[in-house]
């Protein structure tokens, strides 16, 4: 990520793209249940599917949308948000 320095830190050699002009996004699983993030900013899309977020309010997140679950986390001050 280059565009603009949101407090992102990208401790891996994967490329994240600006979505920063998106309000929100969400997702939602086969089960019916929904994951709304609020102001997302960066995203990386892996070829398993895969996606890497990072937010405005400084969460994580890595979703899995195909089999329905996801993961989020705040990582310390000045600590990379995506590590591997």
């Amino acid at each position: 990520m280059d565009k603009k320095d949101y407090g992102f830190i990208n401790g891996t050699e994967l490329v994240f793209d600006d979505i920063s002009s998106e309000l929100n996004r969400e997702y939602t699983f086969s089960n019916g249940s929904k994951l709304f993030i609020e102001r997302p900013l960066v995203l990386n899309v892996s070829k398993s599917g895969g996606h890497r977020l990072y937010d405005a309010n400084g969460t994580s997140y890595y979703v899995q949308p195909k089999e329905g679950w996801y993961i989020k986390w705040v990582s310390s001050e000045k600590q990379p948000n995506f590590v591997k």
